[in-house]
């Protein structure tokens, strides 16, 4: 119809809330400012920070990766006929016809407390790269290291 679509989440870590920073409410419409939309041909992937206040008033980072995957458009593409002659060659060229390529947006979002915009950026860009070259990793285990550290406790050992 019109190319606007609505964003849904498709995956998230963790999976539930944590009590002292809940999820943030309609991520989905952040990532795409301009709307959902399909485009004919891949753009580059993109990236920016936005900053949610909630209702207490704190600070949320939410970082946004995003890329174009290839999806199949629902209607064919039409091609005009001239009406003489060769009516059953392009009767039959017409029903091999492809349907056209779209490129549909994914986001890779990452929510924090912290204003490290370039740490973000890494951290996504190689989720990214882990996604898209399809690399036998799972993404819990890539983003419980991105998000694992050991704190040395004040005059331990380093």
């Amino acid at each position: 119809g019109s190319g606007d679509g609505q964003g849904q989440i498709l995956q998230r870590f963790p999976e539930k809330d944590w009590e002292d920073n809940p999820f943030p409410q309609g991520i989905e419409l952040f990532c795409q400012p301009s709307g959902w939309q399909l485009f004919p041909e891949r753009n580059p992937p993109t990236f920016f920070v936005a900053v949610l206040t909630d209702i207490n008033s704190e600070r949320h980072y939410c970082a946004c990766f995003t890329f174009w995957e290839a999806v199949e458009s629902p209607q064919p593409q039409s091609h005009a006929r001239n009406g003489e002659g060769e009516e059953e060659e392009e009767e039959e060229a017409s029903s091999l016809v492809q349907p056209a390529q779209l490129f549909a947006p994914k986001s890779l979002v990452l929510v924090s407390r912290l204003d490290h915009a370039e740490v973000f950026r890494n951290s996504l860009g190689l989720i990214y790269t882990i996604y898209v070259d399809g690399l036998s990793v799972s993404l819990e285990n890539v983003i419980g290291n991105l998000l694992t550290c050991t704190i040395p406790i004040t005059g331990g050992a380093q």
